[in-house]
């Protein structure tokens, strides 16, 4: 994946749900590829380290404040950055987040919250880019989906069940925009080190572990760098599918 091709140079891209963790890390190593990136979450205040991290690599960087779950925001915030730049090469929906609880327990808000975020968000920034990538008969859209969206986790129906819609939707998409040269895939983590993952204390952390054949957590920056490869001119021949980067937890 370092080759020449999986340069980003000069592309010009959106990442949602930038501000930390591997969405952080998705705009760290698109800058350091030489991509201009324009960090999206839900305050933009919040994405002053990120915008730093890009301008350290010399990229050109924008930290915009958009709601992913309402369709005025997000509309806005692509026509923003198309103003601002010309045109966008490349999405990453990767704002996501968790409203865990067991199915009898669960409430109807937090059901609601998960798929309006992770889903309706990713429908909703799929739908605002793909205008000016249709007219520029380019593009690339990386949707991030989970190892929880292919086999299930008990106490996350709402975000299981989000994430597998986002699997479904990227192949259905895909089949659209084929004929745009716009390619759409999906990468799906397993475990990885973030602060979600550093809150468990050491007993589930250990059960985890032996699930994995690695043995270990992913590092953000391990997923980036699929991300990364799949929005460059390397995999242009790869679309509607879904990269696993899980350690081996589950083989697809």
């Amino acid at each position: 994946m370092n080759s020449e091709a999986t340069v980003l140079e000069g592309k010009k891209t959106i990442v949602t749900g930038a501000a930390q963790g591997i969405g952080q890390a998705i705009a760290e190593c698109f800058a350091k590829a030489g991509a201009d990136v324009a960090v999206v979450d839900l305050e933009s205040a919040r994405c002053a380290d990120t915008l730093q991290l890009v301008e350290r690599q010399q990229g050109r960087g924008l930290a915009l404040s958009a709601n992913v779950a309402q369709w005025e925001a997000v509309k806005g915030m692509v026509e923003h950055v198309v103003k601002e730049w010309g045109r966008v090469d490349v999405l990453v929906n990767n704002a996501g987040i968790t409203r865990d609880g067991l199915i009898m327990r669960m409430k109807e808000e937090d059901w609601n919250a998960v798929l309006q975020v992770n889903l309706t968000g990713t429908f909703y920034c799929t739908r605002a880019i793909l205008g000016p990538m249709t007219k520029q008969r380019y593009g690339r859209i990386i949707n991030m989906a989970s190892i929880v969206g292919t086999i299930g986790n008990a106490g996350q129906a709402n975000y299981a069940a989000s994430k597998a819609a986002v699997i479904g939707f990227t192949k259905s998409v895909a089949r659209e925009y084929a004929s745009r040269n716009i390619t759409v895939n999906a990468v799906a983590p397993g475990f990885i080190d973030t602060a979600m993952t550093r809150a468990l204390n050491q007993e589930v952390k250990d059960a985890l572990l032996q699930q994995i054949p690695l043995g270990r957590l992913g590092q953000p920056a391990e997923v980036a760098e699929a991300v990364r490869f799949l929005a460059s001119d390397a995999a242009g021949y790869i679309t509607g599918q879904v990269f696993h980067v899980n350690g081996g937890m589950h083989m697809a």
